[in-house]
């Protein structure tokens, strides 16, 4: 059997899957199972943030894995260490907790917001307020603080404590608010959603709204973090601080990784045995994580990104089959007409790999992606185009 067929057997069918092996890559370019190449602007739904292979990133995780791979959290270790030292720096944020996924930080900012409330106000006062048309992982808990009703089926029963308001309606947030509402919980780019980027004007009044009844700010940056809109993280676009920030994907480079970030405030709530992982801040993708945290955070390196993102930007724009483009940063969404799941597989049978977001085609493009990379992914993207509007 090929790879297909063992994971047409073998596996669970819990992804539609494209029809291609992939084998190898470099950069944003990949490579499949005959030797095709392709053009990669998905990287992996935005976790490849340097794209394939990365030297230096290979022999960051290379030395720490020929050093020692794991290590229990009940012993300390550098590479935990330094990367938490690195993200509470940059971001001015107090505390780390470390899991292996976007899901299971935002478990962690639920349950530090719950129990800071618990331990303040007493039981009863644990509703968190997401927005509608969000999404914020796929456990029973996440996908109850998702605030799509797609998702809200099959797995009855879901976590209670959960309210949902319209995105950019800040009479909605406020007509939400009760004392029974421990936190809110955003993301300020909304990718699954549709690349819905959020107002400031909403964000800086949610904000408002947290701060005055000592309401937890969370904002979700599992797909926004760690450069992809061209600041380190997407909530510094927006003049606030939130409470908790969360991330994953972009900042293991490749290795799977989550973290909750949590401010002052904060950062004596979770004692030991609150929570926990096995594989949380295992010490080979923290080795990754650091040196991809040390490459992204460089000014210039994150002042690149919105170049690429403004190029790109324009360079669709100028297709006639192009409707309208939703942007921060390298994270597109792009408005066809016609079913954008259809011609993201039409896509990647002509060499590049796209993804989707609701209605939209969604590029979310290693940050490291050339110009040159770029000018062929809108080739390849128009040539799909036209070849399906005639």
């Amino acid at each position: 059997m090929n790879t297909k067929e063992k994971d047409s057997k073998y596996i669970m069918h819990t992804y539609g899957r494209y029809n291609v092996a992939l084998k190898s890559g470099k950069g944003a370019a990949a490579f499949d199972e005959d030797g095709k190449r392709y053009i990669d602007v998905s990287s992996g739904i935005g976790v490849n943030s340097l794209g394939y292979c990365d030297e230096g990133w290979v022999n960051a995780i290379t030395a720490q894995a020929n050093t020692v791979q794991h290590v229990s959290n009940y012993f300390y270790n550098e590479q935990p260490s330094n990367l938490a030292e690195k993200l509470c720096t940059l971001t001015g944020l107090s505390k780390a907790c470390f899991g292996n996924s976007g899901a299971e930080a935002n478990e962690c900012a639920i349950k530090v917001a719950r129990k800071y409330s618990f331990d303040r106000y007493g039981e009863g006062r644990n509703v968190i307020l997401t927005l509608k048309n969000s999404f914020h992982g796929r456990t029973v808990t996440t996908l109850s603080a998702t605030g799509q009703d797609v998702f809200h089926n099959f797995f009855f029963p879901f976590t209670e404590g959960f309210k949902y308001a319209e995105a950019n309606n800040l009479d909605d947030v406020k007509n939400n608010i009760d004392e029974k509402v421990c936190a809110v919980m955003i993301e300020v780019v909304q990718g699954e959603g549709g690349v819905v980027i959020l107002d400031k004007e909403f964000v800086q009044g949610v904000a408002r709204i947290c701060k005055a009844s000592d309401i937890l700010l969370i904002i979700d940056e599992v797909q926004t973090g760690i450069g992809r809109t061209g600041k380190l993280f997407a909530y510094q676009h927006y003049g606030v601080k939130p409470d908790l920030v969360t991330m994953a994907k972009g900042l293991g480079g490749g290795l799977p990784i989550g973290v909750c970030l949590c401010g002052e405030k904060l950062d004596s709530v979770m004692s030991p045995s609150t929570h926990g992982t096995t594989f949380g801040a295992n010490p080979v993708v923290c080795a990754g994580a650091n040196y991809v945290i040390d490459k992204i955070s460089d000014e210039a390196f994150l002042n690149a990104v919105e170049e690429k993102g403004a190029y790109l930007e324009k360079k669709l724009l100028a297709l006639d089959e192009v409707k309208s483009v939703n942007r921060l940063g390298l994270m597109v969404g792009i408005e066809i007409d016609g079913d954008a799941h259809d011609m993201a597989e039409k896509c990647v049978a002509n060499g590049l790999l796209i993804i989707t977001a609701k209605a939209l085609l969604r590029m979310l493009p290693p940050l490291t992606i050339t110009a040159e990379e770029l000018d062929e992914a809108v080739t390849i993207l128009e040539k799909t185009l036209k070849e399906n509007t005639k």
